[in-house]
């Protein structure tokens, strides 16, 4: 059976981050050979391209560790009806210089939530602009923009019974996807 390493890029630093939550407990709702890393991206400096002959140290663990997954998932939330700066900066780091994307031909799922109506759709709409430009391959359907409500979770932190039915078939299309594309 192949294992597959899935590399999260969580779009809150907040200790509280409804996003890091989702992206904990979703992991809960795949099969065992998928093991999910969130990545840590608040030790980044701001982009400079400047830079990009020496990245800095955290610059590197960043792309290795991109490099090294068999797919990504991207839990972000909305900010000013965008992704965060926090996640745009990350993505940045891991795409440059020009020519040394660590995200040329990687697989990925996108997912988020938010106390607004919408969850995160127009996030997740501008993500994927940027992933699509990065020859990222995304899963498309079916799209997820949850709204953090009560229930969403359960006392233990998993998805909540009333959310499990549609983020299981979230995940079910996510593993199939990363299985055809995993690189």
């Amino acid at each position: 059976m192949s294992r597959y390493n899935i590399a999260v890029l969580v779009g809150s630093l907040r200790r509280e981050s409804f996003n890091r939550r989702l992206a904990t407990a979703i992991a809960g709702l795949a099969p065992p050979e998928f093991t999910f890393k969130q990545l840590e991206i608040g030790d980044l400096p701001l982009y400079n391209q400047d830079d990009d002959a020496d990245q800095p140290a955290p610059v590197k663990r960043l792309k290795a560790e991109i490099q090294a997954a068999s797919g990504l998932l991207f839990v972000t939330p909305e900010y000013n009806r965008s992704i965060p700066g926090v996640l745009k900066n990350a993505i940045d780091h891991a795409s440059r210089p020009y020519g040394q994307s660590a995200f040329t031909g990687k697989s990925a799922g996108v997912i988020g939530v938010s106390p607004g109506a919408i969850g995160t759709a127009v996030a997740q709409q501008h993500l994927r602009g940027v992933l699509a430009y990065l020859d990222v391959a995304t899963l498309g359907q079916p799209e997820a923009f949850i709204q953090a409500k009560e229930g969403l979770f359960d006392e233990a932190g998993q998805i909540g019974p009333g959310s499990r039915k549609f983020l299981q078939n979230w995940m079910d299309r996510y593993v199939a996807w990363i299985r055809r594309h995993a690189t």
